[in-house]
C-alpha cells in the first residue's frame, strides 16, 4: 500500500476513534500518531511521545482494533514506535506555532498529562497494569467494580467516600488504581494522588523527626500534598491502627477534602468497626459514603482471570491448565497469578508447551493438598469451637473467640513451622499478640487436661484430611 493510501486509511480510523475516545485523550495520544506502513496485516504507527507505545496499548487497544475492523472490514494488528526524529520535528513545529501566536505558555495541556503520568509511574504511585479493562468481574466483585467505575466517571458526585474492603489479594488495589488511571486519562485537569497508608505513616514520621526552624513549613507542605488534590486514594487504611498522631492527620485531611467536595477512596482488609483503636469520629466518616466488599472469586471467575493473564502476556496454554490452577488455588488472585507465572516461566525456560501434564509436574498440587497450612489449621479450629474465620480476623475479644484464636495460633506454629510474622499476617494481628497466644496455650497445656484433649482431637482431624 502506498503512502497516500496509508495516510487516508489512518485518517478514516482516526475519525472512528474520535467518537470512542474521550476528547482530551484523543488530542493527547491519537493526534500525535503518524501512519508509517501497512502490509495488509500489521499497521505501523509512529509517535512523538516516548510513553505512547505503552500508554496507548494499555488504555485504548480495544478501541483502536475495533476502529480498524470497522474501516477495513476485518481484523488487523498494529504496532506503535517512538520516533525521536519525528519528536524533534514535532517540538520545533510546536515552538514555532507558539512564537507565531506570541503566546508564552510555560506548560501545555499535553505536557501536563505526560509529566503527571511519568511522575506517578516513577514514584510508584500508580501501576499502569491496574486498569478497568483488565479487571475480571465476577459475582464476588461485581458491585465493587460498578461502584468504582461510577466514582471514576463522576468523582465526588456519588459514593464519597468509597470504602472497599476484603481480604488481601482480591483486587482492592487494582480497582482503586483503576479509578486513578481512568481519571488521569479522561479528566486530566483533576489532580490524583495514590498513597499506601504505611508510606503515609513513614513520610509523616520523617517530617516529625526532622528538627530545625523549618519543621512547621515542612509539615505544611506535607499536609498540602494530600489536601491540595481532587482525588485521594488511600490504600490499606487498617495500618492506621494505634497510630494516634497519624489518625489525627488523616482526620483533618479527610475533612478538608470532603468539605471541599473532593473524592476520597479508601481500601482496607476489614470494616472500619473492626479496626482496633480507630476513633469514632474517623470510623463514622469512613462509613458515611458507600462501603463495598470483595470476596474470594468463584471457580468460573478464577478461570476467567487465568485466561485474561494468558491473553495479556501472549501465552498459549491448554484450557485444562486454567481449570487445574483454578481448582487448586482458591484463596486470592495473587495466589492464582503466582501459580500461572510459575508454570509459564518454567515452560518458557524449558521451551515446552504449557500443557496440563506440565502444569501438574511444576505445581504438584496433589502433594500440596496434604500439607498443613495456617488456613487449614484456622478452619479446623474454627469448626471445632464454632468460630468463623471472619471472627478470627476481626477485633472481637469475647472469651469464645479469643480462646479459639489462641489455639489456632498455637497449632499454626506447631504444625506449619511458619514464623510468628507469617502467622500474624494471616490473622491480621501484631507479631507480639501471636507470641502471647502461643505461650499462653503452651503454658495452659501443662495443667489443663481438657485443653490438651481438644488440641489432640484437632491435630488428628488435620492429619486425616
Amino acid at each position: 500500500m502506498d503512502v497516500l493510501e496509508v495516510k487516508n486509511l489512518w485518517s478514516d480510523v482516526k475519525q472512528e476513534l474520535s467518537e470512542n475516545v474521550p476528547a482530551p485523550a484523543f488530542q493527547m495520544w491519537m493526534e500525535a500518531l503518524e501512519p508509517a506502513d501497512f502490509d495488509g496485516n500489521v499497521f505501523s504507527l509512529l509517535t512523538v511521545h516516548s510513553l505512547a507505545p505503552q500508554v496507548v496499548k494499555a488504555n485504548y487497544d480495544k478501541q483502536i482494533l475495533e476502529a480498524f475492523k470497522k474501516v477495513l472490514g476485518h481484523d488487523v494488528s498494529y504496532h506503535i514506535t517512538f520516533d525521536s526524529d519525528l519528536a524533534d520535528k514535532y517540538q520545533k513545529e510546536k515552538k514555532k506555532e507558539l512564537q507565531k501566536a506570541k503566546r508564552a505558555l510555560p506548560e501545555t495541556e499535553e505536557s501536563k498529562i505526560i509529566d503527571n503520568l511519568a511522575q506517578m509511574q516513577s514514584s510508584a504511585n500508580l501501576n499502569l497494569k491496574y486498569k478497568f479493562s483488565n479487571f475480571v468481574v465476577g459475582e464476588n466483585s461485581r458491585f465493587a467494580h460498578a461502584a468504582a467505575f461510577t466514582v471514576a466517571q463522576n468523582p465526588a458526585k456519588k459514593y464519597n467516600p468509597l470504602f472497599i474492603y476484603g481480604a488481601s489479594g482480591l483486587g482492592k488495589t487494582h480497582l482503586m488504581q483503576a479509578i486513578g488511571h481512568y481519571i488521569i486519562f479522561n479528566k486530566p485537569k483533576l489532580r490524583v494522588k495514590y498513597i499506601k497508608t504505611e508510606e503515609y505513616v513513614n513520610e509523616l514520621i520523617k517530617n516529625i523527626q526532622c528538627g530545625g526552624n523549618d519543621r512547621n513549613s515542612r509539615m505544611d507542605k506535607f499536609r498540602q500534598k494530600y489536601r491540595n488534590v481532587d482525588v485521594l486514594l488511600i490504600d490499606d487504611i487498617q495500618f492506621l491502627e494505634s497510630k494516634t498522631y497519624t489518625m489525627e492527620e488523616i482526620f483533618h485531611t479527610f475533612d478538608s477534602l470532603h468539605n471541599n467536595n473532593k473524592q476520597i477512596v479508601i481500601t482496607s482488609d476489614r470494616l472500619p468497626k473492626d479496626i482496633p483503636t480507630l476513633p469514632d469520629r474517623l470510623r463514622t466518616r469512613f462509613e458515611m459514603g458507600l462501603m463495598v466488599d470483595i470476596t474470594p472469586p468463584d471457580f468460573e471467575t478464577r478461570v476467567a482471570i487465568l485466561k485474561n493473564l494468558a491473553d495479556m502476556a501472549g501465552i498459549k496454554a491448554e484450557f485444562d491448565v486454567f481449570e487445574y490452577i483454578a481448582k487448586n488455588y482458591v484463596s486470592n488472585v495473587r495466589e492464582i497469578e503466582g501459580a500461572f507465572n510459575k508454570v509459564s516461566a518454567y515452560a518458557d525456560i524449558e521451551k515446552t508447551d504449557l500443557t496440563l501434564e506440565f502444569a501438574k509436574k511444576v505445581l504438584n498440587c496433589e502433594a500440596m493438598k496434604h500439607e498443613i497450612t495456617i488456613e487449614k489449621v484456622a478452619k479446623a479450629v474454627g469448626d471445632y469451637y464454632g468460630v468463623s474465620i471472619a471472627d478470627f480476623l476481626s477485633s472481637a475479644r469475647n472469651q469464645r473467640v479469643s480462646s479459639a484464636r489462641h489455639v489456632a495460633v498455637y497449632l499454626s506454629r506447631e504444625l506449619t513451622q511458619k514464623s510468628f510474622e507469617n502467622i500474624a499476617e494471616y490473622f491480621q494481628k501484631k507479631h507480639t499478640t501471636m507470641l502471647y497466644s502461643y505461650e499462653k496455650i503452651r503454658d495452659d497445656l501443662k495443667t489443663n487436661k481438657n485443653l490438651d484433649q481438644d488440641i489432640s482431637v484437632i491435630r488428628r482431624t488435620l492429619r486425616e484430611q
